[in-house]
């Protein structure tokens, strides 16, 4: 009889174990699947690297099908329904139009467009640069769009460097030779709103371009915002002790609303500090003759030299920057300008501006500034 209660013991101390360790391989699997679970899908503007095979054009080229809201879209009209209206939908989407004004200069101007059913998002902004095209109906006074009458955008491809071809109708070639600069840097400065574009080339009715077809401008290379905008060469600036910077300035438009305008010029670079040259080129102004308001009150100067730090550059002037000392008023159109000028650069996010002998800086509003101050901060509702 102990024989048989061993043995049973025995028998049931081995099941027990077998059941232990089935249980423990099941846990040990889960786990492993929880770890190798996918990650999340990985948008084109985060990583052009990701974009599928599947979407790679004949020419080695890719053509963007799928995509997100500042992603940028290749035509699919083809596959759409005959008579189906591309921006059926009543929502829209706020874009920079790069336009002329009527001081023959390049300015942006931010409009609400519909949003593209199909999200061709580059296609449709070129689109409305087209002289009497729809954007016609929405030009403020004095501004005109820069692209010839009866271009037609035929279809854009994205390369995996971020080069945007544009392929164009050769109803594009109609321009004039004095226009060409300012189209080239419409095109680019439009196009290169969205993240993943660095720069554009052109083909004209599925002719790649190496140079423009009027003036004969270069673009085999392709064209970036690295190129410039309103360019202007400085009298008097040595070009080995300086580099081309983009300054934005305040401009009054016809119905009084303020615009910035965008200038590229060689601004001289202090070895110490080179936003510290950059400030002083704001204060300085343009280094040609331009219709602006007198934005900056004479004397304003930097008291301590620009301190960056964690993307925040910090600024202090003397009170001359101020508009209203006594309330502390620092005009609007000067701390937009320094941030719109100092976020071009690398590195740079966001402006502190501080003034000696106050505590607080506010602004026409009289609301303080608390907090460095982004782009996004200081864009104003009609127009950058």
């Amino acid at each position: 009889m102990k024989i048989d209660f061993t043995k049973k013991l025995i028998g049931i101390l081995l099941v027990s174990m077998l059941l232990l360790t089935g249980c423990g391989v099941f846990q040990g699997e889960q786990t492993l699947e929880q770890l190798d679970a996918p990650p999340e899908e990985t948008t084109l503007t985060e990583d052009l690297d990701t974009i599928s095979d599947e979407l790679t054009g004949a020419d080695g080229e890719e053509e963007i099908e799928e995509g997100i809201e500042d992603g940028v879209e290749e035509d699919d009209s083809e596959g759409d329904s005959e008579g189906e209206d591309p921006m059926n939908s009543s929502d829209t989407v706020s874009r920079v139009l790069y336009l002329l004004d009527n001081n023959g200069l390049v300015v942006p101007y931010e409009v609400e467009l519909p949003t593209p059913a199909s999200k061709e998002v580059a296609k449709q902004v070129l689109e409305y640069l087209v002289k009497d095209g729809p954007v016609t109906g929405m030009l403020p006074t004095g501004f005109e769009a820069v692209l010839p009458a009866g271009t037609e955008i035929m279809d854009l491809n994205l390369e995996p460097n971020g080069t945007l071809v544009v392929n164009v109708s050769e109803d594009f070639q109609t321009y004039q030779p004095e226009e060409e600069q300012q189209i080239l840097e419409a095109m680019t400065y439009t196009l290169t709103q969205f993240e993943n574009v660095e720069r554009i080339k052109l083909w004209i009715n599925g002719v790649e371009q190496n140079e423009m077809p009027v003036n004969g401008t270069p673009v085999s290379q392709g064209y970036s915002r690295e190129n410039g905008i309103n360019v202007h060469q400085s009298e008097g600036i040595d070009l080995m002790e300086s580099e081309a910077t983009t300054l934005y300035f305040p401009m009054q438009a016809e119905d009084e609303s303020v615009y910035y305008v965008p200038i590229t010029q060689h601004v001289e670079k202090d070895k110490i500090n080179e936003y510290e040259s950059i400030v002083q080129a704001l204060l300085n102004g343009p280094s040609f003759d331009l219709p602006l308001q007198n934005y900056i009150n004479t004397g304003s100067h930097l008291t301590q030299a620009p301190v960056m730090q964690d993307g925040t550059l910090s600024l202090t002037f003397n009170e001359n920057i101020l508009t209203n000392s006594e309330k502390s008023i620092l005009a609007d159109e000067v701390m937009r300008s320094l941030v719109l000028t100092l976020t071009e650069q690398e590195g740079i996010e966001a402006v502190e501006v501080s003034v000696e002998n106050h505590e607080q800086v506010v602004n026409e509003s009289g609301q303080p500034y608390t907090a460095p101050v982004s782009k996004e901060m200081v864009v104003p509702t009609d127009s950058i």
